[in-house]
């Protein structure tokens, strides 16, 4: 049976969860305040480092689940989205509205990976 490995392990939760070549990431939210594309950029700067420290990258997500506070900024996010999406290796992804944790907060994503 494949090792369950936990990184930045929390009360409530862990940043990076691995299980054999799979590996979780907790939400990633931008700084509070911010326009939704600097808020998505920002999440996607801590995704890819999370997954470097994890041992993979953005070629190799899996899934990606996107939390809008408000569907009114699908075309915003998906602007910076789509031009951090290697080519090719775009994750099967979902993406809802949702009441985030703080209403600053206007985007969350959820990454699944394997490793590299």
């Amino acid at each position: 049976m494949a090792e369950i490995e936990r990184q930045h392990i929390g009360q409530r939760m862990s940043k990076i969860v691995t299980h054999g070549d799979t590996i979780y990431l907790c939400g990633q939210v931008g700084t509070a305040g911010d326009s939704v594309a600097d808020q998505t950029r920002q999440c996607l700067e801590k995704v890819e480092a999370l997954l470097a420290e994890a041992g993979s990258d953005k070629n190799h997500m899996l899934q990606c689940i996107i939390w809008l506070a408000d569907m009114a900024d699908f075309a915003e996010m998906n602007a910076v989205w789509d031009a951090w999406v290697p080519e090719g290796h775009a994750p099967a992804r979902a993406c809802g509205e949702a009441k985030l944790a703080r209403p600053e907060l206007k985007v969350e994503l959820i990454v699944t990976a394997a490793k590299a």
